[in-house]
């Protein structure tokens, strides 16, 4: 039998490892989509961007509800719901009734918060970076790996089933019926924390007060809108690389359209547990990397991501400029290692930060990160631009702020209070009984 934290943190990788299928599945199949409702390259931005737009009030909300009644109970009904409207998307036949039931389906993002706070509840502190990089890094490699690489080949052109003759509708079918059965396990073998002091805990910071007290913090702030330029970032470019590769270097084969695109998720997923092991390793041996943030170990780290991640996102649209594919796909790789390093090190931050609100700040960054997923292909799409490739280097100029803002709350003196000051809600009053643990709720 596996271990409990090992079990726990196989069954969140699974889950968000299909989630993350599920959540992209649409993005390999674009041209056949787009064929068969009759959409322009402009609407396939809004199509990805709507395969996003559930998902970050979906992350805020499921953060505190896996707080309060566990992983295991908010897990499988997120599978089964996800599973249901996937399976009803492969059946459609109209493109209002498709682009509404991938909205639903989208919601498979959300397994992401579920995931982090499932594995914070089983693991300690100076585990928590490589846990939850492993965790990630899995788990979003479903976008690369499975999504852009392995479900256009099982799923081809010219795909003919026992069900479906169009490959993409097969692909949502089947990838909903896995989440169904993965439910159902889920439920049946996941265990919502190591004891019940630790799940007592973490349910008892769920009220709507200490919720906007946590939202406004200095380190909730911070993480959330690093998480935008980062996460968002990683979503919109694994919805939107595809089409990139097709339409501004005329590569037309879904296969190697897809395989370009698979090196950015997959640098973006399997190389996440390296940030959140370099920040464990920088905090553990006291390693000063930056000058200007002395003795904010996770910090330095992560501010050092950061300003890679902006970087390389100037680069992409130099990249692109040469008209040479092969450049842009190494351009896009390297985006995709500083987002992984990145995230892994954003969350390495969050359940150490926020050690018994770990959904509830999760849910709160994750939630806020994935509204780039719906604002940045509209950048990419813009039929203003000048071409295809500049939309990259406007997205980098936007994150100048986010730096600016992570510089100023990384400084010792006031990283020190990021988790109790911050703007706008002051800290909740404790009830007359806090001391008391009730017996339900």
């Amino acid at each position: 039998m596996i271990a409990g934290k090992w079990r726990n943190l196989l069954l969140a990788t699974a889950m968000f490892n299909l989630g993350f299928v599920i959540w992209f599945s649409f993005a390999p199949f674009t041209g056949e989509i787009a064929d068969e409702f009759g959409l322009s390259v402009a609407q396939l931005g809004i199509v990805s961007s709507a395969a996003v737009i559930a998902v970050p009030l979906g992350r805020i909300v499921i953060g505190p509800l896996t707080d309060r009644y566990g992983a295991p109970v908010t897990a499988s009904g997120t599978l089964v719901v996800v599973g249901i409207f996937s399976i009803i998307s492969a059946y459609a036949q109209t493109y209002e009734v498709f682009t509404a039931s991938r909205i639903i389906a989208s919601l498979a993002g959300i397994t992401f918060v579920i995931g982090i706070q499932h594995v914070s509840e089983w693991f300690e502190e100076e585990e928590l970076g490589t846990a939850e990089g492993i965790f990630a890094g899995i788990g979003n490699a479903g976008a690369g790996l499975g999504a852009y690489f392995t479900l256009p080949r099982i799923f081809g052109e010219g795909y003919v089933g026992p069900l479906f003759d169009a490959n993409w509708r097969a692909a949502f079918f089947y990838t909903g019926v896995l989440a169904l059965v993965l439910g159902v396990l889920y439920l049946l073998f996941g265990q919502a924390a190591k004891s019940e002091q630790k799940r007592q805990a973490t349910r008892e910071g769920t009220s709507v007060q200490q919720f906007l007290f946590i939202a406004t913090r200095y380190g909730a702030v911070v993480l959330s809108v690093a998480y935008v330029m980062t996460f968002g970032l990683e979503l919109a470019m694994n919805g939107w690389l595809g089409t990139y590769y097709r339409e501004a270097f005329g590569q037309s084969d879904i296969v190697i359209a897809a395989t370009f695109a698979a090196t950015f998720s997959i640098a973006a997923g399997l190389l996440r547990p390296i940030g959140g092991y370099v920040s464990d390793v920088v905090a553990r041996e006291e390693k000063n990397i930056l000058p200007w943030f002395t003795g904010r170990y996770r910090e330095q780290w992560t501010f050092a991501t950061l300003v890679f991640v902006c970087l390389a996102m100037f680069g992409m649209t130099a990249a692109g400029l040469t008209g040479n594919i092969y450049i842009a796909v190494v351009a896009g790789f390297l985006v995709g290692t500083g987002c992984a390093f990145a995230e892994g090190a954003i969350f390495a931050q969050v359940p150490a930060m926020f050690p018994d609100n770990s959904g509830t700040v999760a849910g709160i960054v994750g939630g806020i990160g994935s509204s780039g997923g719906s604002i940045y292909p509209l950048v990419f799409a813009a039929p203003v631009l000048p071409n295809l490739h500049s939309g990259y280097a406007i997205v980098a100029a936007t994150m100048i702020p986010i730096l600016v803002l992570s510089a100023w709350v990384f400084q010792p003196h006031i990283a020190e209070e990021a988790t109790t000051g911050g703007w706008f809600v002051g800290e909740p009053h404790a009830p007359p009984n806090a001391d008391t643990v009730a017996a339900d709720d």
